[in-house]
């Protein structure tokens, strides 16, 4: 049966996320305001289509039906998206239209599952699209992208519209969440937002079954910072010890220096020795189910560019054959 779900009521007082704004966000709203999100009630969308720089299970031969969503709440100084998270590219949409396109990218690509990327403040849109494409007959997995940053409440809401989740742990730091993303309780709220998605869904299923496409579970992502090792040996030491050497991890090398950044630490690329201490850390530890995303090799500065940063200013804001993440040794 079809859930119809009040599409502004959420938005008129709105606390989706940690950040609790509480601004009435509904547009033709009198005293209408854009949450720290930077968006109003109107759905927005900056891109949608096959991507296949995910993890394998998730991108698999056909690639992950990804649809990444204007605006975000946590909006990381360094945000490599972030011509859409903070510069607030995008297209208004209808959850009708939307569900459209997507049903078309099912049926003409051949996606693996519907991947929302940053969709947590449009939450109560996403749960209606979700329920019109099962209403369709639509059932691919769902996969929520999202930063770490989220309230369990709106977790709670979000467990029957979602099948896997893919969240960031940013940072163990406080300071330095204060510092890049203004949330210092970053650590906390993310751990405690992680433990609730672990609670509703368990671990991503195809690390424990060896299956080659996922369908249900939680993968834990974490981008090494140039400069802060011991942000990501810390929060791969509290992912170890809250969740234990089962939670499936995705270590991150991908970071490009985007915009100027007042840390000088963050205007330039990970090096290959930060990286390899990070990555012994995780091996030590003993993770099971480590996807490792190692550095590129030869010399960075002919690498101006990186194959996953992307330009959502082109109809294709990726390259066509992006590196992929591989699972450890």
């Amino acid at each position: 049966m079809e859930t119809m779900i009040d599409l502004s009521e959420p938005y008129r007082n709105c606390v989706l996320c940690p950040r609790q704004c509480r601004v009435n966000r509904v547009a033709d709203s009198a005293d209408a305001h854009t949450g720290l999100c930077g968006e109003t009630n109107q759905l927005r969308v900056a891109y949608l289509g096959p991507h296949f720089g995910e993890e394998p299970p998730i991108s698999g031969k056909n690639g992950s039906g990804t649809i990444f969503f204007t605006g975000c709440s946590l909006r990381c100084s360094f945000c490599q998206n972030h011509q859409i998270s903070h510069y607030g590219l995008g297209t208004g949409t209808s959850v009708e239209e939307l569900g459209a396109k997507i049903t078309y990218m099912i049926e003409h690509d051949h996606v693996h599952n519907i991947n929302f990327v940053t969709p947590d403040h449009f939450f109560p849109h996403i749960f209606q699209l979700v329920s019109l494409l099962r209403r369709d007959g639509f059932y691919l997995p769902i996969v929520y992208n999202l930063s770490g940053y989220q309230s369990v409440e709106a977790l709670k809401s979000a467990r029957d519209y979602a099948d896997i989740y893919l969240p960031d742990f940013k940072y163990s730091d406080a300071s330095l969440a204060a510092a890049a993303s203004k949330c210092s309780d970053y650590p906390q709220i993310a751990l405690e937002a992680i433990a609730e998605m672990v609670s509703q869904k368990g671990f991503l299923d195809s690390s424990l079954t060896g299956a080659p496409l996922a369908t249900r579970g939680v993968l834990v992502r974490h981008l090494i910072l140039p400069g802060k090792v011991a942000n990501s040996i810390n929060a791969l030491t509290t992912l170890f010890v809250e969740f234990g050497p089962d939670l499936p991890v995705s270590l991150m090398s991908q970071y490009h220096p985007v915009v100027h950044q007042e840390d000088d630490d963050l205007n330039r690329r990970v090096s290959e020795e930060e990286f390899d201490r990070v990555y012994l850390h995780a091996q030590e530890l003993g993770f099971e189910h480590l996807f490792v995303q190692f550095p590129d090799k030869g010399p960075r500065q002919l690498r101006a560019v990186s194959p996953f940063l992307p330009d959502f200013e082109r109809p294709e804001p990726f390259p066509p054959t992006p590196l992929r993440q591989r699972k450890g040794p």
